[in-house]
């Protein structure tokens, strides 16, 4: 495990919208990795007649290939590629997605003090809603926004200007908290002036602390 360098401070003075990514953030990223890292190569090994290692590999290939672009998330795209129904696999297996500890809290927290909370994800929206009808977590936002809807992954630098056209926010008085330093780092870029780097986005993994930007295991550390 990597030392903790940079712990967060928030003045809550300073803050009018907070913008929080889904998958590893909000919502356990466990079920991501098994689906796409088990779950998948299982089923592909299985449909095209060959080992689950020779699967594996063939299929981390693939999605190394579009890392960071819409199409990584893109679940059509990847049922089209694998000619899998993703779907439907998803939803047969949603009841591994979980909510990360204390952030239905932190949502109440936002709210109560005014805030305006988006919920800013790559995921697909059919992902989203396969999550969101499993979650219930949906109605603490003020609005949900898939990159698909700005045209381009959160990863491109034009994301956070589109985004911010779209949403009206003042990056100055914005909070983004996202598992992917990546994102973090076109944010920061941008201007967007408080950054919270998720250092648990996994149950199954260890912790991996951020050496650039303030770190959080659990979202209590920001209330």
């Amino acid at each position: 495990m990597s030392l903790k360098l940079l712990k967060p401070r928030i003045n809550w003075d300073e803050i009018q919208t907070v913008m929080l990514d889904m998958d590893g953030t909000l919502l356990d990223k466990h079920f991501d990795d098994y689906f796409w890292e088990e779950h998948v190569p299982e089923i592909y090994a299985k449909e095209n007649n060959i080992n689950f290692w020779d699967a594996y590999d063939e299929l981390m290939a693939k999605y190394k290939s579009q890392e960071g672009t819409l199409k990584w998330t893109d679940i059509n795209f990847w049922s089209k590629e694998l000619r899998l129904d993703l779907v439907e696999m998803k939803s047969r297996i949603n009841h591994l997605i979980q909510v990360h500890p204390y952030v239905i809290d932190f949502l109440m927290f936002c709210k109560r003090n005014c805030k305006k909370i988006y919920l800013v994800t790559n995921a697909h929206s059919k992902t989203l809603a396969i999550k969101m009808a499993h979650t219930e977590i949906d109605a603490h936002f003020d609005k949900i926004v898939c990159s698909e809807e700005i045209g381009i992954a959160k990863e491109e630098p034009e994301f956070w200007p589109r985004l911010e056209k779209k949403l009206n926010f003042d990056k100055n008085k914005s909070l983004l908290v996202d598992d992917n330093e990546q994102v973090l780092n076109t944010a920061d870029t941008y201007g967007i002036k408080h950054l919270i780097f998720v250092a648990k986005s996994s149950s199954k993994k260890p912790v991996v602390y951020s050496k650039k930007y303030p770190s959080i295991i659990f979202f209590k550390e920001l209330m």
